[in-house]
Formats: C-alpha cells, structure tokens, sequence
C-alpha cells in the first residue's frame, strides 16, 4: 500500500472519529465544506501536538547537544521527505516547479530564506534543552502579532481596532519585560523577529511551503555531513552504533516531515481565520512543556509582562471570531440570494 493510500485511510478514519466527537452542530453535519472544516481542525491539533513532541525530543536524546540534535534532524527530515514524495509521485512536481525558476535573481531570492529557516529550526531542537524553551515560546506567541506588524507595513493592511489592542498590549508587555530584566532574549527576538521574513519572502516569491522546505533541507544536507564528519565524529560514531538512537533519530525524521505534512493540509482547508487562532495552540503547548517537562525556569515577576502578551493574543482571536461569523453570515445571505 503506497503513502498516497495509507494518507487517504487515515484521512478518512480521523475525520469519522473527529465527527463521533462531540463538537458544535456546524462542525458535524453532513456537508462536505463542513467535513473539510473537521479535517482541517483535527489537522491542525495533530500537527501542534506534533511540534510539541519535537521540542521535547532533544531531552531524550543524550548526550548529543541540541545541535548536534539539530543537524541529525535535518538529515532525518531530509530523507523522509524525499522519500515520501517519490513513493506518493509528488516529487516531479516540485522539481517542476523549481526548473520554471528563471535567471540568477529569482534563484538568489528563493535561497535567501534558507538561512532564516535554518536558524529557526537550530533554535527549535537548542532552546529546550539550554534553558530558553519558555524565552523561545513566547517567540511564537509574538510571532502572529508580528504578522500583523508586517502586513500593515509592507502590505498597507488596515487594522481594526481589536488588532491594534492586541499589538498595543503586546508591546507593553515585551517593554515591560525589557524594563524587568533591563533586557529582552535574543531568543524570543529571533523568532519574532525573523520568521515572519521567512513567510513573507516566500509569499512574495509565490513558493509553496513543501517546496521550499525541499529546497532549505536539500541545499543543507551535504554541510550537515560535512559537520558530522569533521567537527562531531563521537557523534556520528554513536548513532552508528546505536539502535536506540537509529530508531529514535528515523522517527525524528518522519514525525518532522508529518507536522509540516499536518500543518499545509491544515492552512489550505481551513479558513485563514480559523487556521490563525488553532495556530496559538502551538506556543501554548511548548510553554508548558518547557515549564513542566524540560524545567526551564519562569519567574512568578514574569506573569505581568506575559500575561499582558497573553491578553493581546486573546484580542487577536476575538478578532479572528468576529470575522469568521462575519463571513458565515455572508454566506448565507448570498445562499439565500441565489436561491430566490
């Protein structure tokens, strides 16, 4: 049975099993916009539940660093991509699309992002493990406010005003925290910071994520070896000779390509609004993970600071609702339109 197959099984019984779930009334009739919803949501609670586990997985992988962890990642993931697109047939496609790319220009703007991905990736298998799992969180929690930011400013975005409650609290929160601690990690400013570069270059450049991911992961791969070679042979020597860390650095590799596997579907069958407020389950998750699990320190002085981002990121939502069933009403009214 081929990955395609197995996919289209597992699609199905999830979406049987999510709709026995005792959901609202819209999300478990019989409608095929309404079944997409389900499978979008069950979608995207697998793939932050997912990315949980990964932000734990580096604790459970000593005494390899969290970069070593890192690069063995990228290998992993690397190969259970490129092997899942040739068994479901989907790799011509992104090959295509990558020869359609014409010219030094478009090939210098498609590798430009490769190096903010990589960085983000090295800091999601680091962070928990050396004490910046909550400082690396609340990256995550800003990073849709930042969102924001950047598409009222290079988009010309007009906010309304729950969305600018939700930037003016969040700022108020990090320069509360700078004022704290006199000053702020470099951690939670690099992922807020730089990755929504990353999706708005690649949105700018009309790349989808799976073709991207390909293309950073392949572009790495021949300097993670290089790495493993020449700066980390204890490590390659005890992954070699290990079964434990075989399996567990191959289940890496699968689980990461199936979180970002999880997450695309999830995006293309939910509305964006929708997509938007399941994506705050992520940080939620890493928080406490890197609070309880992994030990990393919280101040009970941080509960001001945090707890004001928080309060923006529940406007953000607020917001998100009201949009949603501002477009479930006008659907309607045009169903009703067009039936008269």
């Amino acid at each position: 049975m081929s990955i395609s197959m197995l996919s289209n099984v597992f699609a199905n019984t999830l979406i049987t099993t999510v709709s026995r779930l005792p959901l609202p009334t819209m999300w478990t009739a019989g409608s095929i916009q309404q079944r997409t919803l389900i499978m979008g949501v069950a979608l995207a609670v697998l793939s932050n539940i997912l990315f949980g586990v990964l932000y734990a997985y580096s604790s459970f992988l000593a005494p390899l660093s969290g970069t070593q962890v890192f690069i063995w990642r990228m290998l992993a993931m690397w190969a259970a991509l490129v092997g899942y697109l040739v068994i479901s047939g989907g790799l011509g496609l992104h090959i295509d699309k990558l020869k359609a790319l014409r010219g030094m220009k478009q090939w210098a703007w498609l590798l430009l992002p490769t190096s903010i991905f990589l960085s983000q990736f090295w800091l999601f298998m680091w962070a928990p493990v050396n004490g910046q799992g909550v400082q690396t969180a609340m990256g995550y929690f800003l990073f849709p406010l930042m969102m924001v930011v950047f598409g009222c400013v290079l988009f010309g975005e007009k906010l309304s005003r729950l969305q600018w409650l939700a930037v003016a609290f969040a700022a108020v929160g990090v320069g509360s925290e700078i004022v704290r601690t006199q000053s702020v990690s470099w951690a939670t400013l690099w992922v807020c910071g730089t990755y929504p570069v990353y999706y708005i270059l690649r949105r700018m450049q009309g790349i989808g994520a799976i073709t991207g991911l390909l293309v950073d992961l392949t572009i790495f791969a021949p300097f993670a070896v290089a790495y493993l070679l020449l700066f980390a042979p204890s490590s390659l020597e005890l992954v070699s000779s290990s079964g434990f860390f075989i399996m567990m650095l191959t289940g890496l590799g699968i689980l990461s390509v199936l979180a970002m596997k999880t997450n695309v579907d999830a995006s293309q069958m939910l509305p964006v609004n929708v997509y938007g407020m399941m994506s705050y389950t992520e940080p939620a998750l890493l928080f406490i993970l890197a609070v309880t699990v992994l030990g990393n320190p919280f101040e009970s002085a941080m509960i001001y600071s945090y707890g004001l981002i928080w309060l923006g990121i529940v406007f953000l939502i607020i917001h998100g609702v009201r949009q949603l069933r501002q477009a479930n009403k006008e659907t309607k009214a045009s169903l009703i339109v067009k039936s008269v």
